[in-house]
């Protein structure tokens, strides 16, 4: 088996409701033998995260700490079942990484299978960004079929979510939600990216439950961008904006 080598969903205390900071997480990601580390902070909709100004200040932090690279961004909310997410254009085309997820009952109140697919897919649709994260609670119901299709017309990763399949999680069905993209993803030959979802250094590229989802599904590893640094940044706008 390859080596896991990124993680792109990570968040520090910014956030609001995590616990350590930038180099707290990034010297985790080197004990963790990364090479690259994705840190996006909420955006404004969560209560509690950072101010607009911690975001328009990113450009001063460093991007490279003990030899892991650091993609500083955010996690936007989708906010509409058009798929409006709840960061400024102008300050999106900033991030290094950008995911965008539905978080249930901030800033989104689920609705049909056909709206909040509605709203995944018009959100695979902005060139800006990069990964849908977390796409598995059955709160939300979806069209698996029409987002793998748009995934993997539009070029922005389905995010297999650690967290989510953590035992004690609160998203409902997540591994049965997580099998059918992955099991779609394959036969359709669209990536995917595994993301801890980590809000402590302890879980920052903690993969465990996802990949035993991908060793159960089959799934082909040259589809898992997590091996695969130089072919993930092909999907990141810090590699292709600037």
């Amino acid at each position: 088996m390859k080596k896991y080598l990124l993680d792109m969903h990570t968040h520090t205390v910014a956030s609001g409701h995590a616990y350590n900071t930038i180099n707290e997480m990034a010297h985790a990601a080197a004990r963790a033998g990364l090479e690259l580390l994705g840190i996006t902070e909420h955006s404004r909709s969560m209560p509690g995260t950072c101010h607009e100004f911690y975001f328009q200040n990113l450009k001063s932090a460093c991007r490279n700490v003990e030899g892991v690279e650091l993609c500083l961004g955010v996690e936007l909310n989708i906010i509409s079942y058009n798929g409006d997410v709840d960061m400024e254009e102008s300050l999106l085309r900033e991030m290094d990484v950008v995911i965008a997820s539905i978080h249930n009952n901030i800033g989104y109140i689920s609705g049909s299978e056909a709206e909040n697919t509605n709203a995944i897919v018009e959100a695979i649709k902005n060139p800006l960004i990069n990964i849908i994260g977390h796409p598995d609670d059955s709160r939300i119901p979806l069209n698996y079929e029409e987002i793998v299709a748009a995934s993997g017309e539009y070029g922005t990763l389905l995010e297999i979510n650690n967290s989510s399949l953590t035992p004690g999680s609160f998203r409902t069905d997540p591994e049965k939600n997580d099998i059918k993209i992955l099991e779609l993803c394959r036969q359709y030959h669209v990536p995917v990216i595994i993301g801890s979802d980590a809000h402590a250094e302890d879980k920052v590229g903690s993969h465990q439950y996802a990949m035993k989802l991908i060793e159960q599904t089959g799934f082909p590893e040259e589809l898992l961008m997590n091996y695969y640094p130089e072919r993930l940044k092909q999907y990141i706008n810090k590699y292709n904006m600037r």
